[in-house]
């Protein structure tokens, strides 16, 4: 595969390019998170209380590390390890519970931004360039519309997926459930916290992550052609469930397993070891199990070899 090229984007034809292309207001998206937002700044105030907090908080983390890390980034974009039918099921369902969109809308989403990255020069609005304010005006409240944007295929397993195609139909309405749920818990206190405040949180969070990791923090490995460079952000990754290790990722987006170093802490991965032990996952992908990148380069003797930086690993993909 041309290292330029993602698995599910290809070029339409030599007009094809990632750099010409519009910005323009979303609807949908910018709705969507002025509604939660909204909601959260005035109801999460008028409704505090410790338990709805805790209840917000606890959900958080569920979604962001069992769902968004681990069912939509580690497993569904990636496939960087297996699992049954059933739990990969649960694990997108609550990676879209995080309120960012569909199973498909993710792999797009994750896939033109990637595919844009590898080409040497890209729009700026992949690369997270602008001003703070503007790019969240970008990130939160617009889409870009590319003039020669490649073909984007999902595999057929995904796409035909009838779960995976119900949960894109109606990723808005998964909210409900959990709303209920925690109406029944503890009220409107726990509907606006667990919902509205949880939502607001990991959509902003996410932006955040971005927006840093492609500008500041540290690299071990340069990209040779790619129009930006992802960075390691330190003291973050327990915060960020191992996301803000994103220099190792661009370097090994394969791998399961983000924080490489003893001291990259890495809740996704510890989440995944323990599904592992538990017989519940296998295939486990590390960067030793991926084929050679030619435009990687190595900035220093500590990253010429990646298994250098893996402490208390099993063997090869945790058999």
């Amino acid at each position: 595969m041309n290292p330029h090229e993602v698995p599910r984007m290809s070029a339409q034809n030599e007009a094809t390019n990632p750099v010409t292309g519009v910005v323009a207001w979303s609807p949908t998206k910018s709705l969507w998170f002025t509604a939660h937002a909204l909601i959260a700044v005035v109801g999460g105030w008028l409704t505090f209380s410790p338990g709805a907090a805790l209840t917000s908080f606890a959900f958080t983390v569920t979604t962001l590390c069992l769902g968004h890390t681990l069912g939509l980034h580690r497993l569904l974009v990636h496939r960087s390890f297996a699992c049954p039918c059933w739990l990969e099921n649960v694990l997108v369902h609550l990676g879209t519970a995080v309120g960012m969109g569909g199973p498909f809308r993710i792999l797009y989403m994750h896939d033109i931004r990637d595919w844009a990255q590898r080409h040497e020069s890209c729009h700026p609005f992949f690369i997270h360039r602008n001003p703070l304010w503007k790019d969240f005006l970008w990130q939160l409240h617009c889409e870009i519309r590319l003039m020669n944007p490649p073909c984007f295929q999902i595999e057929s397993a995904v796409a035909n997926d009838p779960f995976h195609r119900f949960l894109q139909r109606t990723w808005m309405l998964q909210q409900l459930p959990w709303a209920a749920l925690f109406y029944a818990l503890g009220g409107i206190a726990f509907v606006v916290w667990g919902i509205c405040v949880r939502v607001t949180v990991s959509l902003i969070g996410h932006w955040l992550v971005g927006y840093f990791a492609h500008n500041s923090g540290w690299r071990d490995w340069h990209l040779r052609g790619h129009a930006v460079q992802g960075h390691n952000v330190p003291r973050i990754g327990l915060l960020t469930m191992g996301e803000s290790w994103h220099n190792n990722h661009h370097a090994f987006p394969g791998s399961a397993r983000l924080g490489l170093s003893p001291s990259q802490l890495d809740p996704g991965w510890w989440a995944l070891r323990a599904l592992h032990a538990l017989g519940l996952a296998w295939d486990i992908k590390l960067p030793a199990d991926l084929p050679e990148r030619p435009e990687l380069v190595a900035l220093n003797v500590r990253a010429s070899n990646p298994m250098n930086l893996i402490d208390g690993l099993p063997a090869s993909k945790c058999e």
